[in-house]
């Protein structure tokens, strides 16, 4: 065939785009199980993280078998759903049930004989999704820890929401006033205690230039909490919310 004619430039570029279409499936599916593990395991550290146990990647299994103890898969009404795993619940797809569908995941943690409740987040900031992980403190009110991750916010402005200080500032902050309603955590610009020192007025302080981003934060704890308060207050009187 002359190597200088259409047709064999055609059948170059097409035997060309065959074998490096066929390369890259290849790849894709020698490395599925690897991506599923590394997903599966990253999901565990940020779990770990929210009740201060802070580990790579490698060793997240091992910690996340010794300081969780239950999984456990929530209905609407608070009872628990056994055929459901509730590490496996992806929340962006209950999110297109029906609310009576949708089922909750929950992770109870023990460290040093301190018990933990673990709450998955997801709500919507500036650009895309945000999610994360609150975790509460044997009182099912004060904020142990928590983690925050983005798909697109703003680099320098609304993806700050995954720092460490950020997330500190929501440590021993409250849920539930004295009433035992759920308030949640504002993150607010006006807010009027800067150095974080009142746990109980349910505010931190806002991102400069990232309102959008704080006001999807606010709405997404309260909103995601609002679907386990028949799990929290269960045994639970008003007043034992603060004590």
């Amino acid at each position: 065939m002359n190597r200088d004619s259409n047709a064999y430039t055609f059948l170059f570029a097409t035997l060309m785009v065959l074998v490096v279409a066929s390369s890259l499936a290849f790849t894709a599916s020698s490395l599925k199980e690897l991506q599923i593990s590394n997903v599966r395991k990253e999901k565990m550290q940020n779990i770990l993280a929210t009740i201060g146990i802070e580990t790579e990647r490698e060793a997240a299994e091992v910690l996340y078998n010794k300081y969780i103890t239950e999984e456990l898969t929530l209905k609407e009404d608070g009872s628990l759903d056994p055929d459901i795993n509730a590490f496996d619940i992806k929340l962006n797809n209950e999110l297109r049930k029906n609310y009576s569908d949708q089922r909750f995941p929950i992770y109870v943690a023990v460290v040093e004989e301190e018990k933990y409740y673990v709450i998955p987040l997801r709500g919507k900031g500036l650009w895309d999704a945000i999610w994360g992980y609150i975790a509460l403190e044997e009182d099912k009110n004060t904020i142990k820890g928590a983690v925050f991750d983005h798909k697109g916010e703003t680099a320098g402005l609304g993806a700050e929401i995954t720092q460490q200080w950020f997330r500190n500032r929501f440590l021993g902050e409250k849920v539930f006033d004295l009433q035992g309603n759920l308030i949640g955590i504002n993150v607010s610009k006006t807010n009027n205690d800067p150095k974080n020192l009142d746990k109980d007025d349910h505010e931190v302080d806002a991102i400069s230039g990232a309102t959008i981003t704080g006001d999807g934060v606010t709405e997404m704890i309260k909103e995601r909490l609002t679907h386990y308060l028949p799990y929290l207050k269960q045994g639970k009187s008003i007043v034992a919310l603060y004590n």
